[in-house]
Parts: structure tokens; C-alpha cells; sequence
């Protein structure tokens, strides 16, 4: 297993200090802020942990609402909203100096039957066909910067379509569509709350950069910036995080400095599996 990976199973295996409170960590690396699908993924975990086994979640809501201290423990406060005979309700408070940074609410259901259709799952080359990270950075920032990048992502991305630093400098591969095949670099044991948390974790890392790359963007074109405002997810059907999914992912509006994108995961035998929603702080100088 990537180190990595042992690295971010660690951060969402929280520590519990009283009933319904958990506090999570943040990785020893230098960044400004808590990346958020590591706040969400963790919240999911707390939530996830007062609920009974065979109730898996269906769908969470969250908003960001302050930046996170990497430097600080998160506490994450665990609200039994609702026990139902079909349905669980959680509502999760992420605090940091006394302030709360995220919310999420996410509800569990016991599984049942009933009507059942998807849309199709988009065209998209293997993954194995794509080249890695790795391959794909060392063109534009060097073989040492894609090293450590490819190194510190628990997860094996294969970009089907271009990525923003590309586009930032050819124009004509601008889209308003993202292609990605992910998978975690690593055999997950059999825990399906541990998956999905995974998953919550991955569709932060690119969702919103398919607004940038609508527009010939990127967040390291210094003169772009932006953060995650909310975030939905709602998950249809098993998974495995650590088998290969395609998050097709697409960008309906962009305005007002913030941008919507959606998106779309599939198994690699078309199921669809999850569905994603956010919206981002986008601000451009001039």
C-alpha cells in the first residue's frame, strides 16, 4: 500500500473522546488551509460511526464555512437527529478555536427494492491506455515537482481529457467537461463506510476545476483562486474505492465569482454509483 494511503486511512480513522464526538487530524504538510474533502471524508466517518452497520448513507449535505487550521485538531460533534424505521439522520459540526468551519447532514436508509434507472455512462478510454500523473505533470512543471505531487496523492488519477494547466496555455482544449479515471493506490479492506468516505475525499480534488477549465484557468496560474462553498453527494449503489471508477464531471454555470459543477461516478462496468454537486468560490484578477 502507497504510503500515502496508509496516511489518509489514519486521518479518517478518528479518535473518539466522548459519545458522539470524535476529533481527526490534519496531515504534517504545509498547506494554508484543510483540504476539504479531508473535513468532509472525516465528518462522514463521525457520522458514520453512530449509525448501525446495515444502514449504509444515501446522500450527505454539507457547506464550508471557515478555513482549517491544519495546525489544530478538528473536533467533530455528532447530532442523532432521527432513528427511523427506514431511515437514519445525522447532523455533523466540524469546530476549530471554539468556531464552527463545516456542517454536514447525511442520511442513512436501510436498503430496499423499488424501481430502478440511470443515465449511461459516457465514452472514455481504459485507464490503463492513459498515462499516469506522473507522465502527464512532468511536461509542464518538471519530473521532480510531478514526482512529489504524484507522491503525496493517495489516489492513481488518469485524466481522459485535458487538464487546466494545459488549457491555460492552448486555448482550444478548453471544455466544459472532465474526464477521470481514480482509483485509491492500494487494497482497501472490505468496509463499505470506509469506501464511501474515500470517495467523499476523492470528489473534492477535481470537481471544481472543471470551471476553471471551461475557461483556460488553473489555480496555479496565480491569478486564479477559490474554495469549496457546499458540497451533495448522493451514493446509489456499492462500490469499491480501490477498483477503478470513471468521475465524469461537467460545469452547467458559472457567475458572480462562483462556479457549479456536478459530477458523475461509474464503475468500470457502467454502474453508476454516485452522484456529486458543488459549489466553489472562483475569483480572477486581472
Amino acid at each position: 500500500m502507497k504510503e500515502s494511503l496508509k496516511a489518509l486511512l489514519e486521518l479518517l480513522d478518528l479518535e473518539q473522546i466522548e459519545n458522539d464526538i470524535f476529533r481527526g487530524r490534519s496531515p504534517e504538510v504545509s498547506r494554508q488551509r484543510v483540504f476539504g474533502g479531508q473535513v468532509a471524508g472525516q465528518a462522514l466517518v463521525a457520522a458514520g460511526r453512530t449509525v448501525p452497520v446495515n444502514r449504509p448513507v444515501h446522500s450527505l449535505h454539507a457547506y464550508f464555512i471557515r478555513p482549517g487550521d491544519p495546525l489544530v485538531p478538528i473536533v467533530y460533534t455528532v447530532d442523532r437527529v432521527r432513528d427511523g424505521r427506514s431511515f437514519t439522520t445525522r447532523r455533523v459540526k466540524a469546530i476549530q478555536h471554539g468556531k464552527s468551519i463545516f456542517t454536514l447532514s447525511a442520511s442513512f436508509q436501510l436498503p430496499e427494492e423499488g424501481p430502478a434507472h440511470q443515465a449511461a455512462m459516457p465514452h472514455a478510454p481504459a485507464p490503463e491506455t492513459l498515462p499516469t500523473a506522473f507522465e502527464r505533470l512532468t511536461p509542464l512543471f518538471g519530473e521532480r515537482a510531478a514526482q512529489e505531487f504524484t507522491e503525496q496523492r493517495p489516489f492513481d488519477l488518469r485524466h481522459a481529457t485535458p487538464l487546466t494547466y494545459e488549457a491555460v496555455n492552448d486555448p482550444t482544449l478548453t471544455t466544459p467537461e472532465s474526464k477521470v479515471w481514480l482509483k485509491v493506490d492500494g487494497e482497501l479492506p472490505d468496509d463499505p463506510l470506509l469506501h464511501v468516505c474515500l470517495m467523499t475525499y476523492a470528489s473534492d480534488m477535481t470537481l471544481l476545476d472543471t470551471v476553471l477549465l471551461n475557461h483556460g484557468l488553473a489555480w496555479a496560474d496565480k491569478r486564479t483562486m477559490g474554495a469549496s462553498l457546499d458540497h451533495a453527494m448522493w451514493f446509489h449503489r456499492p462500490f469499491r474505492a480501490d477498483d477503478w471508477l470513471l468521475y465524469y464531471q461537467d460545469t452547467p454555470f458559472a457567475g458572480g465569482a462562483r462556479g457549479l459543477a456536478r459530477g458523475q461516478v461509474y464503475t468500470r462496468d457502467g454502474d453508476l454509483a454516485v452522484s456529486v454537486m458543488q459549489e466553489g468560490l472562483v475569483r480572477v484578477t486581472k
